[in-house]
């Protein structure tokens, strides 16, 4: 990092914290603090929206994901734009005619205080957790960056956020997101020019996506009915519409987001803003991966991306066995760039025959390539046996220090920082908004004043802050980050969706039967997770129908019809 990478990176972020600081100052009441003040325009909701959801585990993870897997990871988002359309009609009108400050509030007026208070604890629950993994993925750069204790680096990025947060509520979080969506949308189209354009001058664009497709990472569609395939067609568009359903319907986290605009058609536009270009912008990201894996094609990528890892290899007995590796991987990588370059010649001939042959060399090459590769991650996994043998995470960071000239390195770790700032305070800010008004209003302390509830807020956003810094300093690196929260969330997010979707169109069930079903449905998915090999994308799918099912049956059940709430309290 040179000294103008510190001065983009660091004047990037002041100037975006300073401004959402300036913009929130003055005294705050509980609606601002917690809803906003009403005051956002659709853009505002949208961009906010967004950003919430575009951690730094995005912008990190996912060209790793891509490096490795391919296109195919954009499957996931394809039932998210009809999720939107469902939400602004049905999810949104509710919302704000009830004039609630977390979507859980709705649960006590159709059903009762634990039905209610249940569907908040899973969401405690849920985004605790992924606002730990959402402070360590940054933390990941950071620290190998600058040599730091990854603990020490959680502690310094975490607890910047903590104090902006804390101090502006809602509106912070709001006015400073807008702007970290712009610097992560730029960065990345900056991003994808930069690699490009550092592709030997002989490739096309047309000719890298050509040898990407040939070596399976354009896998865009998969037709597979396989339920134990984790990205397919199917579990896309109806797995990635319930978990979007869920997330953006329920999920307080992102709920706050567009109860903030100053009208129902202002927040209806900025979901829908985001239902048309969440996919685009996870096809850019995930193309940005797509061609650094082209550019290592004809450039020497490392054996293993996580560089202070692998030196810890050479401090065992596995040394010389690694030492062998790094000459076979160099050998096995000029074999297959000499079979590369023969097809991009053939692509520019436009010689078929040529093409077909070098195609099949190319991945022949390619196969020898990997299995060198594989071996270094058993030397890893054998000699140092707690250490992560996956890579994916580190494969963009990488890249970016290595090939990136001066400017442009400040300017995307700007890209991920921003990202983790605007995603954990919008976590923390939920958390809080869900601790105060669900639980320590409605059942604590039900009589305070406005003053007291906002210093309240305050001090449950300090404290959500810690846990998830906490999360975070004891966390290990998972298979792929990316990954591990959807997985998280997909855990908790159908059985919510469920009693919502109950809410809102089973008028005949009641409290009980529905409370009865969505603890039945938790252990339902639990087992599907621990006990087979079901992609996470179907547990929303299950839980979902799960609680609608049993709560549909068991609702006439003795004992199970409870009063039904006339009208909303005010808790």
């Amino acid at each position: 990092m040179t000294s103008l990478d510190w001065m983009v990176l660091f004047g990037t972020l002041g100037a975006i914290v300073a401004y959402g600081v300036w913009k929130t100052r003055g005294k705050q009441d509980m609606a601002t603090y917690l809803r906003g003040g009403y005051q956002d325009r659709w853009h505002t909701v949208g961009l906010s929206v967004m950003a919430t959801q575009a951690s730094a585990v995005t912008f990190l993870s996912t060209p790793g994901q891509a490096y490795q897997d391919g296109m195919g990871f954009v499957q996931f988002y394809l039932g998210l734009p009809l999720a939107m359309i469902v939400l602004s009609i049905a999810f949104v009108p509710r919302y704000f005619r009830l004039q609630v400050y977390t979507a859980y509030e709705f649960l006590e007026s159709r059903f009762d205080r634990k039905t209610r208070q249940l569907a908040a604890l899973l969401f405690l629950l849920l985004r605790g957790l992924s606002a730990g993994i959402t402070i360590y993925a940054p933390a990941i750069i950071l620290s190998s960056l600058l040599g730091w204790p990854l603990r020490f680096t959680c502690l310094c990025m975490g607890g910047l956020v903590i104090l902006y947060t804390v101090a502006g509520g809602t509106r912070a979080v709001s006015q400073t997101q807008k702007h970290q969506m712009v610097v992560m949308l730029g960065g990345m189209v900056v991003a994808f020019v930069v690699i490009v354009m550092r592709l030997p001058a002989s490739v096309s664009l047309r000719n890298a996506f050509h040898i990407a497709g040939t070596l399976g990472k354009l896998n865009l569609i998969d037709f597979s009915a396989d339920p134990s395939r984790r990205y397919t067609l199917w579990s896309g568009l109806l797995g990635g519409f319930f978990l979007a359903m869920a997330y953006f319907g329920t999920d307080q986290s992102q709920v706050q987001r567009y109860l903030t605009g100053r009208s129902i058609t202002e927040s209806r536009l900025g979901l829908l803003f985001n239902g048309l270009l969440k996919v685009p912008m996870q096809f850019l990201v995930l193309s940005v991966g797509v061609m650094v894996f082209v550019f290592y094609q004809f450039n020497l990528p490392p054996i293993f991306f996580n560089q202070p890892e692998l030196a810890r290899v050479y401090q065992t007995p596995h040394a010389a066995h690694a030492a062998a590796l790094e000459r076979d991987h160099q050998a096995a990588f000029a074999r297959k760039r000499a079979e590369i370059e023969r097809l991009d010649a053939a692509l520019r001939r436009h010689d078929t025959e040529s093409i077909v042959a070098a195609e099949k060399s190319v991945r022949e090459s390619a196969a020898a390539f990997a299995s060198v590769r594989n071996e270094m991650q058993q030397v890893l996994a054998t000699a140092l046996p707690h250490a992560a043998t996956k890579d994916a995470d580190y494969v963009f960071l990488s890249f970016v220090i290595r090939n990136f000239p001066r400017g442009l390195v400040g300017l995307l770790l700007a890209v991920i920082f921003c990202a983790a700032m605007s995603a954990v305070a919008g976590e923390l800010s939920s958390l809080a908004s869900t601790t105060v008004v669900d639980f320590y209003r409605r059942s604590l302390c039900q009589n305070a004043s406005d003053a007291h509830y906002v210093r309240a807020a305050r001090w449950f956003t300090a404290g959500w802050g810690i846990l998830a810094l906490l999360f975070a300093i004891f966390a290990s690196l998972l298979e792929n980050l990316i990954q591990a929260v959807n997985i998280l969330g997909s855990l908790f997010y159908g059985t919510v969706l469920g009693i919502f979707a109950v809410g809102f169109f089973l008028r005949r069930v009641q409290g009980t039967a529905v409370f009865v079903a969505a603890l039945l449905s938790e252990l339902l998915v639990l087992f599907l997770f621990l006990r087979t090999n079901v992609s996470f994308l179907w547990y929303n799918v299950v839980g979902c129908a799960a609680v609608m099912l049993i709560s549909a049956t068991v609702t006439s059940w003795p004992g199970l019809r409870t009063h039904q709430p006339k009208t909303r309290r005010r808790s």
